[in-house]
């Protein structure tokens, strides 16, 4: 009898699931972020961190909105983030982004674990959102 209710609920889970409507679930954007740059070689403060990063939708649809953040890895102390405006809406499907950052104390850096992170997400904010982590080594 204790397997048979067992059954009937796992079978009432699935048909409930089952029946529900999957549609609004479809990702339309099928977003990616390709981090070219940077790897995960250490780094010496003074140096000059190359950023390229190619923001995509496999689906062909616009890039919305993009940011590029680089953050302590311990007290996620935020050094970076850009772009000054997320919204690109960049109609072909891919978006380039690339800048240079200076790893020095004048800009809130220190010796350490760092990660860079490029988020990409559609028309409103969280809406397919995706995000790809780099974490790198500052040394004195």
């Amino acid at each position: 009898m204790k397997h048979s209710l067992l059954i009937l609920s796992a079978l009432f889970t699935l048909s409930f699931y089952a029946c529900d409507d999957d549609e609004g679930d479809a990702s339309i954007y099928e977003y990616h972020a390709h981090i070219h740059h940077p790897d995960t070689t250490s780094r010496t403060i003074g140096d000059t961190l190359e950023i390229e990063i190619e923001f995509e939708s496999h689906t062909g649809q616009p890039v919305h909105h993009i940011n590029v953040m680089i953050f302590n890895k311990v007290d996620k102390a935020v050094v970076y983030n850009k772009p000054d405006d997320a919204h690109v809406d960049e109609s072909s499907g891919v978006y380039a982004f690339e800048d240079l950052f200076i790893l020095s104390s004048a800009n809130g850096l220190t010796a350490g674990d760092w990660v860079l992170e490029a988020k990409v997400w559609g028309e409103t904010d969280g809406k397919e959102e995706t995000s790809t982590f780099v974490e790198f080594h500052l040394q004195e």
